[in-house]
């Protein structure tokens, strides 16, 4: 008697609607997560890297390495 009062399974379709749904929700999921990095990551890298090489002086940079003595091919001038 009980038998009767429960509703059938669903066994046709079951993989398709369940596919349909996760494809959606990976999809949403992905596309989230994809703007997320990029304002959440590489715009303020982009922006680091602009504000750095806006006052950034390469040959001040060098002298200061070549006086260090970090660079072989350019040694630092000895006063003998």
């Amino acid at each position: 008697m009980s038998a009767a009062l429960l509703p059938k399974p669903q066994m046709r379709g079951l993989l398709a609607r369940r596919m349909k749904f996760h494809l959606i929700g990976a999809f949403v999921v992905s596309m989230g997560s994809a703007v997320l990095y990029k304002f959440g990551v590489a715009e303020p890298r982009k922006q680091a890297y602009a504000d750095f090489y806006r006052n950034y002086d390469p040959m001040k940079d060098f002298e200061a390495m070549k006086a260090a003595g970090v660079l072989e091919s350019a040694p630092a001038k000895k006063c003998w």
